[in-house]
């Protein structure tokens, strides 16, 4: 008899224990449930980039593109470059050439790279251009340029003017071409533990893509 005790006793135990553990289980589903619900706006589409003006001009020595962007930096962003963190954009044009018997071929490829930065002993921001890749310490580059304010750094990022993107044997008199133009914030140059907690988050989430057309000369 108190062995049977002792067995029944054992067995509400463990159905209690059950239930407690049922109870856990419920509980931390919901507690996910809650957490995605909160993090859903991070995960947002991404801040569109205006394109106002898109233009191409042929030259004697090559095709040219010239562009006006419009956009604003997200908060997220303008913290990090306010706390020290380099800042990218890339910048991409494809030329391509119509065939009307295959896809369309590539005739050239344009990239520009952008570093942004703020120095905080001088409280001035530096703007580095290369037509390669920049690292961190923004050596090697093409083109280098302080402001003293954020506003004026980011109006020369937001204006293209008479970019090469094309020598002039690349892009023929006669042919029909179009131009696929891309700009956007490169997160892949951030700091590795950085790239890790912006993955899909809308606010690190800067991108446009435009189509243009270039016929022949005389249409």
């Amino acid at each position: 008899m108190r062995l049977e005790r002792r067995l029944r006793a054992f067995s509400g135990a463990l159905g209690a224990l059950g239930a407690a553990a049922r109870g856990l289980a419920v509980s931390c589903m919901l507690a996910c449930c809650l957490l995605l619900a909160g993090q859903a706006p991070a995960f947002a589409q991404a801040h569109s980039v205006e394109v106002p003006q898109l233009r191409l001009e042929r030259a004697d020595d090559g095709l040219y593109l010239s562009a006006t962007l419009g956009f604003e930096l997200p908060p997220l962003v303008e913290d990090a470059l306010y706390k020290g963190i380099p800042v990218f954009f890339v910048a991409e044009a494809e030329v391509l050439r119509d065939r009307w018997y295959w896809s369309d071929r590539r005739v050239a490829n344009a990239v520009r790279y952008i570093r942004l930065a703020f120095q905080p002993l001088t409280r001035r921001w530096r703007l580095n251009v290369s037509p390669t890749p920049i690292g961190n310490a923004g050596l090697g580059v093409a083109l280098s340029q302080n402001f003293e304010e954020l506003p004026e750094a980011l109006a020369s990022i937001q204006r293209l003017a008479r970019w090469r993107i094309a020598d002039l044997h690349d892009v023929e008199a006669d042919g029909r071409y179009s131009v696929e133009f891309r700009f956007r914030l490169d997160t892949s140059q951030l700091p590795r533990p950085l790239q890790m907690g912006v993955i899909g988050r809308s606010d690190w989430s800067l991108s446009t893509e435009r189509s243009l057309r270039l016929l022949p000369d005389g249409e």
